[in-house]
């Protein structure tokens, strides 16, 4: 199975629309993209879900602010975890 996201909910702060979401990777996978449904992404939060300890942080491998419909992503190979996203 290949890196997955998917949109969970839509709200709005202020002037900013924020996403939140889920991402999962198959075994093998380290990352992909995740598409926040936002035009311009200006912050991304990523937080592994499970209970053990993880190895290393997930990190967003982009300048930001950075088109909303691919921010990339590097995961631990198999993790899955949650994301919340702020922007435009």
């Amino acid at each position: 199975m290949a890196f997955s996201s998917t949109i969970t909910s839509y709200s709005k702060a202020g002037d900013k629309m924020v996403t939140r979401g889920t991402y999962t990777n198959g075994n093998g996978e380290t990352g992909g993209d995740i598409d926040t449904g936002l035009a311009i992404c200006e912050f991304i939060q990523l937080q592994p879900s499970g209970s053990s300890v993880i190895a290393t942080a997930p990190v967003v491998n982009e300048t930001l602010p950075v088109a909303g419909s691919a921010v990339t992503v590097v995961t631990a190979d198999n993790e899955d975890g949650y994301w919340r996203a702020e922007g435009y």
